[in-house]
């Protein structure tokens, strides 16, 4: 980037505010116009998010880590559809990590293109009011009576048309325009079509590089120990062994991890398996017995951590004409990614250079530089993407056993777990236990919710801010904190995977009792809100609402019969978007079959319809498979399922089809690479009620008899 990109004043400081994670203020800042020469052509770069050459190739820049969830395709077709650019003429490139020019370089909480869609139109729009007016004062008419479409400005008076890459020596040399009027909506070309992914072809053939693939010039690969069970600390390392393995280089430790660095993978992997580990006890082993006898006996016994409270639930359940009450249980679950954790680290005296899949790369930076003790503008970090990481690649730990590895070494380091390290080293989602009570009155209606939590998280994995909140007159959540060695992280939608599976099943549960249909029940909840005196909701109860109904118009619900097939329906608020869905079910001789999924989503302007489609099959078959199969147990503080082998993940042919609709709304686009997951699960577990009588009030489903 040029110098004269750092140079910020008022006139081109650009201030965009998004609501995310409680409220943040996004800047994006840019500079005059930068003018490179490279080997004789110009290379227009009005902003770090596009550059343009003399033969027309549109370079469009993605500043996020992508990991699947389609970001470098789309965050391009926000710059091309205000740029008006011909998708065959781009090409798409990572950006690296670089805080000056970007803002929010995070793959999480599918905020994304919700923090940054205005921005990244002025980018495109800015460049093209550059070129217009490049155009028009070379033709000398007025920069308002020209247009632009396909990579070109016309004028059509005149008769005149130029193509952008004839027009980059001129651009250059403008100012970029203090202010740039957007499109509207009836204009949008690019938006809500289907744009294949940038990396489609490179992926089939192979050509994809992931951070496992990085090979440099006296790399080393290391390979890591961690402690075999939750809480254990290093004792001793005898080496002796894996240091005669073939390729083996060096066996190095730090707080308690080993690692043996060699020639191949191949090689430090054998000589991690000759290692012999002495690990030290840490007070008593944790085991699932415990932690779920623990959270029985807080959620029954003692005053949680009120999280939210509306009205008065005791009195409420004190004076009910009827109660009803149920407890569910969640297990741990892993995040088990295709690509084994890995990153790349090289360490000099006084800098470093990280590669590799991190979901957050600031943060890399930030762990690398505490280690080193320099400052972060030494360490520069770049991205390759991610096979995988479902939240996982938030955290730094890998990325500071890089960085530790280089630096003891003192070459660079790839560093490669071993899928099992991964899997019984914890970062799972939360395990938790939750007691519901809700209370009836006298006149049939929903008067009372209680929840109560208790997990291994302090934060307590709610989201208390959901419907029926706003529906109820007394409402209230508790939370209580079962602190353990084992530890978790944000898995998929954090929390949303679950509460939505409790709430939209529980709900169904209090509907039943009533004798009433449960897609009517929830209508009338949200009216209920939408009624709401106060008007204080965290989400629009009216969204909500619209999404149920055309799912329910999707599926034609309670209208169609089919041969032992049989429907469950759910409806869910996360990452500033809504999903509704109906699942379509048949359990024979106790065997599950899922077949269909139809799912309505208002997530705001579309923006890349393929990319939108495939988050949502994919949310909605993970959220399955996750409920269906996934479980983590911990047994002599160790965990049990290390492998696909006995960490079971949902199959090809245990897939639904998905049918999704988008509903055309005036809202700018909101998240979609989580908001698809939560209700999936709710929605299968109240079919197979419906089909069988069976409430699936733990996970996974194959702890529920469904004979």
């Amino acid at each position: 980037m040029s110098a004269t990109i750092q140079k910020f004043n008022r006139r081109n400081f650009i201030k965009v505010s998004a609501t995310v994670g409680g409220g943040l203020v996004i800047g994006f800042r840019w500079g005059s116009a930068a003018h490179h020469e490279k080997k004789g052509d110009a290379l227009f770069e009005p902003n770090a998010f596009l550059k343009i050459d003399r033969n027309g190739r549109v370079t469009l820049l993605n500043q996020n880590p992508e990991c699947g969830q389609g970001i470098k395709t789309a965050f391009p077709m926000i710059i091309a559809e205000e740029l008006d650019v011909d998708w065959k003429d781009v090409t798409v490139e990572q950006a690296p990590l670089n805080t000056e020019s970007y803002v929010r370089q995070v793959a999480g909480g599918s905020g994304s293109i919700r923090s940054s869609y205005t921005t990244l139109r002025e980018a495109g729009a800015s460049a093209r009011a550059m070129l217009v007016a490049a155009a028009a004062k070379q033709w000398g008419v007025k920069a308002s009576q020209c247009t632009t479409k396909n990579s070109k400005v016309y004028h059509k008076g005149k008769g005149k048309k130029a193509a952008y890459g004839d027009l980059v020596d001129a651009a250059s040399k403008l100012s970029v325009p203090s202010d740039v009027k957007l499109k509207d909506k009836s204009d949008f070309r690019i938006f809500g079509t289907r744009i294949p992914n940038c990396d489609n072809d490179a992926i089939v053939t192979g050509a994809q590089k992931f951070g496992i693939d990085t090979k440099t010039k006296g790399m080393l690969y290391g390979a890591i120990s961690n402690p075999p069970a939750h809480g254990l600390k290093l004792g001793g390392v005898n080496d002796s062994a894996a240091l005669n393995v073939p390729g083996v280089k060096k066996v190095i430790s730090w707080n308690d991890k080993v690692a043996v660095l060699a020639t191949t993978n191949y090689a430090a992997f054998k000589g991690k398996e000759a290692l012999r580990i002495n690990w030290k006890e840490n007070g008593e082993r944790e085991s699932s017995t415990r932690l779920n006898s623990e959270f029985a006996r807080m959620i029954d016994n003692e005053t949680g951590d009120t999280k939210r409270k509306v009205g008065d639930v005791h009195a409420g359940l004190k004076k009910a004409a009827k109660t009803i009450e149920a407890v569910y249980e969640v297990p741990f679950i892993a995040h088990a990614p295709m690509e084994p954790i890995n990153m790349y680290a090289d360490v000099k005296e006084d800098s470093a250079y990280l590669l590799g899949p991190t979901q957050t790369p600031e943060r890399a930076r930030q762990a690398a530089a505490k280690i080193l003790g320099i400052p972060e503008s030494k360490i520069t970090v770049e991205m390759t993407r991610i096979g995988g990481g479902f939240g996982r690649r938030l955290k730094t730990d890998f990325v500071e056993d890089a960085v530790h590895a280089s630096k003891l070494a003192g070459a660079p380091v790839n560093i490669i777990w071993k899928r099992e390290e991964d899997m019984h080293a914890g970062n799972f989602r939360p395990a938790a236990m939750y007691k519901y009570q809700a209370g009836i009155d006298r006149d049939g209606n929903l008067d009372t919710w209680y929840m109560r939590s208790a997990s291994t998280t302090e934060r307590g994995a709610i989201r208390p801010e959901n419907f029926p909140n706003g529906a109820v007159p007394n409402f209230q959540i508790d939370t209580f904190f079962v602190p353990s060695k084992v530890t978790t992280q944000a898995w998929r939608s954090p929390h949303h995977n679950v509460v939505s599976y409790l709430d939209q099943s529980f709900l169904e549960e209090v509907a039943l009792e009533l004798g009433k249909d449960v897609l009517e029940f929830r209508l009338e909840l949200l009216d209920k809100a939408i009624n709401n005196p106060d008007g204080k909701l965290d989400y629009d109860p009216v969204r909500l609402r619209d999404v149920l109904v055309a799912v329910a118009e999707m599926a034609n619900w309670g209208k169609s019969t089919k041969n032992g097939i049989y429907q469950g329906i759910s409806a869910h608020f996360s990452h500033h978007s809504y999903v509704g869905q109906v699942a379509e079910v048949s359990v024979k001789n106790g065997e599950l079959k899922v077949h269909k999924y139809y799912c309505a989503v208002d997530c705001g302007q579309l923006i890349n319809r393929s990319g939108a489609e495939n988050q949502c099959e994919g949310g909605i078959i993970d959220g399955l498979g996750s409920a269906w199969f996934c479980d983590m147990p911990i047994v002599g503080g160790s965990s049990q399922n290390l492998n696909y082998d006995s960490y079971r993940l949902i199959r090809m042919n245990e897939a639904p089809d998905v049918e999704t609709r988008f509903l055309d709304t005036d809202y700018p686009p909101t998240g979609l690479g989580e908001p698809a997951l939560p209700p999936a699960p709710a929605a299968v577990a109240n079919a197979i009620f419906a089909a069988t009588g069976v409430r699936m009030r733990k996970l996974p489903f194959t702890q529920n008899s469904l004979a």
